[in-house]
């Protein structure tokens, strides 16, 4: 987000879309549900803006939250010790 979406953005912010509301607004605004981002891509804040259209500008997708910690799901890494179970 910059000064070209909203005057609010005086200085530059990244913010994940969540949500596009379909509340009534002014012609070409719209409010937005999200997150502010970090320099490294993680949510600081969560937070509801409102916006111009025509200011807005994709930066990219969002990186996938596995590939961060390198875990897939239901795939196991290492080995599995089975433990012997004996009835008392």
């Amino acid at each position: 987000m910059t000064k070209a979406a909203s005057v609010q953005f005086a200085a530059p912010m990244l913010f994940r879309v969540i949500r596009v509301h379909d509340w009534p607004t002014y012609e070409g605004w719209i409010w937005l549900d999200g997150y502010e981002l970090n320099s490294a891509g993680d949510a600081v804040e969560r937070r509801s803006i409102f916006v111009q259209v025509s200011g807005l500008r994709a930066v990219g997708k969002a990186p996938d939250p596995r590939a961060r910690n390198g875990r897939q799901p239901g795939v196991v890494s290492g080995t599995i010790s089975r433990g012997v179970r004996t009835n008392r």
